[in-house]
């Protein structure tokens, strides 16, 4: 292998590492706990239509672009850490694109997940 190949792989290696590292937020689910008050925030009269308006042209129906569907609360709640990490409250890696969840409905949904995402 050529030096010229071997660094443009070894580039492209230490490209995804930092983009790896780069686009998850050190903020982690158990450490966002539930007010102590609870939450008021519910599937029906927050998380669905979050993830509607969000999440679901590529997170469900005939059309996803990802094996990951966040139609029913039920999946939502099997990959809260998931999504905590990169969709709620500073964590902004999803959706990908300029047109982003306003910060305040991204806090909402770090409760909502911190809280069980009731």
């Amino acid at each position: 292998m050529s030096a010229r190949r071997w660094l443009t792989g070894l580039t492209c290696i230490a490209g995804v590492v930092f983009l790896a590292t780069a686009c998850s937020s050190a903020e982690k689910l158990d450490e966002h706990p539930c007010p102590p008050s609870g939450t008021k925030l519910t599937y029906d009269n927050f998380g669905k239509h979050f993830f509607d308006d969000w999440c679901v042209s590529c997170h469900g129906g005939a059309n996803a672009y990802s094996s990951r569907s966040f139609t029913s609360a039920d999946s939502i709640r099997q990959s809260r850490d998931r999504i905590f990490v990169n969709a709620a409250d500073d964590n902004t890696t999803m959706p990908p694109g300029p047109d982003d969840p306003p910060l305040a409905d991204r806090q909402k949904l770090a409760e909502w997940l911190a809280c069980g995402a009731p």
